[in-house]
């Protein structure tokens, strides 16, 4: 079977949840390109090396330019924190390393521009981590949308909820960092959901939004990790310089009228992802709490038994399903990574671009950069002007 070797920038969060699906894809995809686990890459020499242990990968080392020179590598894989994915991708670019990159693609449109042209004139193949498109019960909305039956499409509702930093003293992360991060809950959390609606909807045209950053202020960290974190023993504090919540209406290029709600202070919602699509001929809704799950609704059913009914994504007629275990034995958060994975390796081995490529990333932080304007201006914002 053929092999792809893996370099990773990046082990917290997200590299362990990449690292996870290298390592289950030949057990449950045996047929597809295998990866290798090569190198993985991290700035603290101690934290990387355990990291590499604990994950399965052949070594480690902690300069990610001499990663991506390496010609024992094929595949770059760039989850460190959104401010280095440019450099990474476009050194990784040149060296001709196929490019696999977490969300959101940049800090910035122009950024993500330049990234994807540089990709495409490398000729390699490239892939931005939209992981929740992944979820079988997400492709079995589609299947219905695209198949017409859920008829013309009327509305999106999309909301994805959290509650971690609801505390005014948790500390400041680098999430909290504009210069960091990008941006706040609107680019951490809202990109997953324009992602979706794109997928499932089609283009967004305008935006109109607003904001807020209900904690000014917060302590500086002594230590990070994830989504967890420590306060330093000091009481200094900094600025949070991204929102908390940011919320828009969208109207999309078929006519469909959306609502995005994102953020991080509502108590009660560890990681509420959902949305709701209403159709002329029916219904669908989701929540990635359950996961498996997707509530469908068809007008033309009888009366005496028209309602949603609970659709458990797990035979065989589901996406991925037979990969995994009898009906109604339920996979989790971890599985959207395998799935998104395969996918990568499946276009590299088939010579064509993965799906969601950088295309997709740079068409998500335009929308997300529109919702920006129009809050800065007050006004609704066309997303081809920019």
């Amino acid at each position: 079977m053929k092999q792809i070797h893996v370099g990773m920038v990046g082990y917290k969060f997200m590299g362990k949840a990449h690292s996870h699906a290298y390592r289950d894809i030949p057990m449950f995809f045996p047929n597809t390109i295998q990866p290798v686990m090569q190198a993985v890459c991290g700035r603290d020499a101690d934290g990387v090396s355990k990291a590499a242990k604990q994950f399965g990968w052949n070594e480690y080392v902690t300069d990610w330019k001499e990663l991506v020179q390496r010609e024992d590598i094929d595949l770059i894989d760039i989850n460190a924190p959104s401010d280095m994915h440019k450099e990474i991708t476009l050194a990784a670019a040149k060296a001709g390393k196929h490019l696999f990159c977490e969300k959101p693609l940049a800090l910035s449109l122009k950024d993500s521009r330049e990234m994807l042209e540089a990709a495409e004139a490398a000729g390699v193949k490239h892939m931005v981590g939209f992981n929740y498109r992944f979820a079988p019960a997400v492709q079995l909305a589609r299947k219905l949308i695209q198949e017409g039956r859920l008829g013309q499409i009327y509305h999106f509702r999309g909301w994805f909820l959290q509650d971690w930093i609801l505390d005014p003293d948790f500390p400041l992360v680098w999430r909290l960092q504009k210069d960091v991060a990008g941006s706040g809950s609107h680019g951490d959390l809202g990109a997953h959901t324009i992602d979706l609606a794109h997928y499932l909807i089609g283009d967004i045209e305008e935006v109109i939004g607003m904001s807020e950053t209900f904690i000014k202020e917060r302590p500086l960290p002594g230590s990070m990790s994830g989504l967890s974190a420590k306060g330093s023993q000091s009481n200094e504090k900094g600025e949070v310089t991204v929102d908390d919540a940011t919320m828009f209406l969208a109207r999309f290029g078929n006519g469909a009228l959306g609502s995005f709600e994102a953020t991080r202070f509502a108590a009660g919602h560890r990681c509420t992802n959902s949305f709701e699509i209403n159709g002329s001929k029916g219904s669908v809704k989701f929540d990635f709490e359950r996961m498996n799950e997707l509530q469908v609704y068809f007008t033309d059913d009888a009366e005496d038994v028209q309602g949603f009914r609970r659709i458990l994504a797990t035979d065989p007629a589901h996406a991925y399903a037979e990969a995994w275990w009898p009906p109604g034995h339920t996979i989790g958060f971890e599985h959207t990574f395998i799935h998104e994975t395969v996918e990568l390796l499946q276009a590299i081995e088939e010579d064509r671009q993965p799906v969601p490529n950088f295309a997709d990333g740079v068409k998500c932080q335009q929308v997300l950069e529109a919702v920006e304007l129009s809050i800065t201006e007050r006004r609704w914002v066309q997303t081809k002007e920019l």
